[in-house]
């Protein structure tokens, strides 16, 4: 973990040091694009300028919060040089692929000379995002989609976790932990990043000799807590045999807690979930929650700005590829430091 970040700060400076000159574009994203962020220097023809677009989840996600923190960020310096850094994300997942193939050819049509996005639905996206290549924009891909997404796009890399190997780890640990019975409850079926979370338990699990199975709910769910919990409580009473669950973000994992609260399992049913903010880490400190599964959000977002913009000026590039800022398993034994991390507001 500790070589993990000296690692990812020692490249992110390297790159800061570089500067792109750009304009910024003006009008609205698309329909889709209610939230819109860093930008500096309107214009909506960037005159031959570079224009770093950051395609990104909801901003008061607590999730991207912090990727779109690390996009700030990272943006000051694109700024200080005249550059501009503009980040767009949906007004809620309902239709998250299609939504997304808008804001990136929103972007490409506003000018952008680099876009940064994750590959959530491939067979949604991956035609804006070849469209994107097929200009001659540099492509990063990062969050989800993996180095498998950024080579069939042609991207120049892809920056955050390997969702399945997150995923395994969490499972891995729930089995060493003694759960045999896992619940992956998910929100967002159907999207390439969570289906490779909720495989990865079920195969981690598997290790030591447990199985898992999926609860899918509909989209609209995500961040839902009654509509969760609820889900969650009537998972478990009709299955008396299960006793692990882990959700595919924090939001969810307040929900499934007070599931497991309402159906009084809390002695018996471990908690985990992948990403983590301040409600995780109390609960893991107070022993509530067994685990939280890192993928450290804010260098995912100040890495890829950082990365696009030493490549338009210097075309600067890394020989690591991925560049994996996860996953890591916060437990008990190393809450204390993740805690002081989100009360900076950058874990």
């Amino acid at each position: 973990m500790s070589l993990l970040r000296i690692g990812a700060v020692a490249v992110a400076a390297l790159l800061l040091t570089s500067g792109c000159n750009s304009g910024k574009p003006s009008g609205a994203a698309s329909n889709a694009a209610a939230e819109a962020g860093t930008t500096a220097n309107a214009a909506a023809d960037t005159g031959g300028k570079t224009a770093i677009f950051v395609i990104g989840g909801k901003s008061d996600d607590p999730f991207w919060s912090k990727v779109k923190r690390g996009v700030d960020d990272a943006a000051k310096v694109v700024q200080a040089q005249g550059g501009s850094v503009t980040f767009l994300g949906p007004q809620n997942y309902d239709n998250l692929g299609p939504d997304a193939a808008k804001l990136i050819d929103s972007a490409l049509s506003q000018g952008a000379t680099a876009v940064i996005g994750p590959d959530w639905v491939p067979e949604a996206e991956d035609a804006a995002f070849q469209r994107v290549v097929a200009k001659g924009v540099p492509l990063i891909v990062y969050n989800a989609g993996g180095m498998e997404a950024a080579e069939r796009l042609g991207a120049l890399n892809y920056i955050g976790s390997d969702e399945y190997a997150a995923g395994k780890a969490g499972g891995e640990f729930l089995g060493k932990q003694g759960a045999k019975n896992v619940l992956c409850v998910n929100t967002v079926p159907g999207a390439a990043n969570t289906e490779s979370r909720c495989k990865g338990v079920a195969d981690g699990v598997k290790a030591s000799g447990g199985n898992s199975k999926q609860l899918p709910m509909p989209s609209s769910n995500f961040g839902n807590p009654t509509a969760v919990a609820q889900g969650v409580k009537a998972a478990l009473l009709k299955d008396d045999t299960i006793d692990g669950v882990v959700t595919i973000s924090t939001q969810d994992a307040d929900s499934a807690a007070s599931g497991i609260d309402q159906a009084g399992l809390g002695q018996r049913v471990k908690l985990g979930t992948f990403d983590m903010d301040e409600s995780q880490l109390n609960r893991i400190k107070a022993g509530k929650q067994l685990f939280s599964i890192d993928q450290q959000p804010y260098l995912q977002g100040y890495l890829a700005v950082s990365m696009a913009n030493g490549y338009l000026k210097y075309g600067l590039e890394l020989p690591q590829r991925p560049l994996l800022t996860g996953p890591a398993i916060i437990s008990a034994d190393n809450v204390d430091s993740a805690i002081a991390g989100a009360k900076a507001g950058v874990r």
